[in-house]
């Protein structure tokens, strides 16, 4: 999934340290723990958790959701957060700028956890087509972002009679690593204490507990429109030509442990926001995070899987059978499976992408599939016909996939028509529920992420509304 005002805001990642759960059918389970400065789990990554397995530890809105409330943030958001004080914190995009002026003006907006409503923002200074989208979540429930002027904002916000004030509480200044014209798109922390950072244009830094700041620049060529994944040995970076699995020495210095290319086709294709893989890459597998996996973008997309430690390939397979043959999500995992969804001819807004895509355009059929690994290869466990338009949420809590989409494929306008919460079973694939909560293309899912809460709320943007969908 690819960042900048790309997806209008298209959206940062997740942990480390191993802890026994428990996954359906009774099998333990690993998954990741917060890093040191972190917030609550399972609500401070837009990914999830470091690993970037879009998935929670908390049950979803069930079999029975209802949208409870909803608003107009004028903006799109691109991920939420919620903090130890229960209050939604977005990354938006706003049309209009209301404090700095101009357009898509990305924008911290705090929204009240009863009504929806909008009670506090704070503009940031836009960089790049937009800036300011992958971010987390503090211990002092602080959002960490980047913005256009070069720095890592640490950005508060504090409750008051009349709504919430939302300021910069911290910078760190990190635009002596950043070459002119280029900007931030993945930003994270480790289970350190440090703070990853990568920029389009290929730029990988750490900022570690002092505040020491040090860089390395990938290829040249190789460009970044994809979130970092973190494990405790390191973290995983896609470039639109290769995958890169990354450490810091003893210096606290980026090195490359190991690169693998991948097939990058011969353009972008519809439904996708560059020319390369629009995965961002996922750990999973044997303690966790010993595999990582990413899509390709060949002809017909491979499932490519990975040691994460040796980058030796695992498996490789069709990402789809029947679906659109493309993909701009991350899968979703849990244990030694994959969900991955198609978003192959998904219409994007033409400012959100880089160059014509071949076909210049294609039905967005969608579809997603789950994939289970083990050392002998990769085998598929179903396919479905769910056309998903958010980064949907997997439950390990309940067993099931949130996110909005559409009803049945029909010929037209991509963004006309009912906009339903579907839930679909990760053990069969069947589809749980669907109910309405919106009609294009006001609110348009624009591929945006939702985020599940303790109490099953999922709280999920559109391109015109914030939806509170519950139980």
């Amino acid at each position: 999934m690819k960042s900048g005002i790309r997806r209008l805001l298209l959206v940062a990642v997740v942990s480390g340290a191993v802890v026994s759960g428990t996954i359906a059918g009774g099998l333990a389970e690993a998954v990741p723990t917060p890093p040191i400065g972190l917030g609550p789990v399972g609500t401070s990554l837009m990914h999830g958790d470091l690993w970037s397995t879009d998935s929670t530890p908390f049950p979803g809105p069930g079999a029975h959701p209802r949208l409870a409330a909803s608003s107009v943030p004028g903006g799109a958001c691109a991920a939420t957060f919620v903090g130890r004080d229960g209050l939604p914190v977005s990354l938006c995009t706003r049309f209009i700028g209301t404090q700095r002026g101009g357009f898509v003006v990305p924008s911290v907006t705090v929204f009240d956890e009863r009504t929806a409503a909008p009670i506090g923002q704070l503009e940031l200074t836009k960089g790049g087509l937009l800036g300011g989208v992958y971010g987390y979540l503090d211990d002092r429930d602080r959002v960490v972002v980047a913005d256009g002027s070069g720095a890592i904002l640490f950005v508060g916000h504090r409750r008051t009679s009349h709504g919430a004030t939302v300021f910069v509480d911290d910078r760190i200044d990190v635009f002596r690593h950043i070459p002119r014209g280029d900007a931030i798109t993945g930003l994270a922390p480790d289970t350190a204490g440090r703070i990853w950072f990568a920029t389009t244009g290929g730029v990988i830094g750490i900022v570690d507990r002092r505040r020491a700041i040090r860089s390395v620049h990938l290829p040249r060529g190789e460009e970044l429109g994809n979130g970092l994944s973190i494990r405790d040995a390191g973290a995983s970076i896609l470039t639109t030509h290769a995958l890169y699995e990354m450490a810091a020495d003893h210096l606290g210095q980026p090195r490359i442990v190991w690169r693998r290319t991948y097939d990058r086709g011969s353009a972008r294709r519809p439904g996708q926001l560059t020319w390369g893989s629009g995965t961002t890459p996922t750990y999973f597998g044997p303690g966790g995070d010993g595999w990582v996996a990413i899509v390709d973008n060949a002809a017909r997309p491979r499932l490519r899987v990975f040691d994460s430690d040796t980058g030796a390939q695992i498996c490789s397979t069709p990402a789809f059978a029947r679906s659109g043959q493309g993909t701009e999500n991350s899968p979703m995992a849990w244990g030694d499976s994959l969900v991955i969804p198609s978003t192959y001819g998904y219409q994007y807004p033409p400012m959100a992408v880089t160059g014509p895509s071949v076909p210049s355009a294609a039905p967005f059929t969608g579809g997603a599939t789950r994939i289970d690994v083990t050392t002998q290869g990769c085998r598929r466990i179903w396919e479905n016909d769910d056309r998903l338009a958010t980064l949907p949420r997997l439950s390990r809590a309940d067993g099931l996939i949130y996110g909005l989409g559409y009803g049945p494929y029909r010929p037209g306008v991509q963004q006309v028509g009912p906009i339903d919460v579907i839930v679909t079973d990760f053990a069969t694939g069947r589809r749980v529920a669907t109910r309405q909560v919106g009609f294009g293309p006001f609110d348009e899912p624009l591929e945006l992420t939702g985020t599940i809460t303790a109490d099953g709320t999922l709280w999920q943007a559109t391109v015109g509304r914030m939806l509170k969908i519950t139980r």
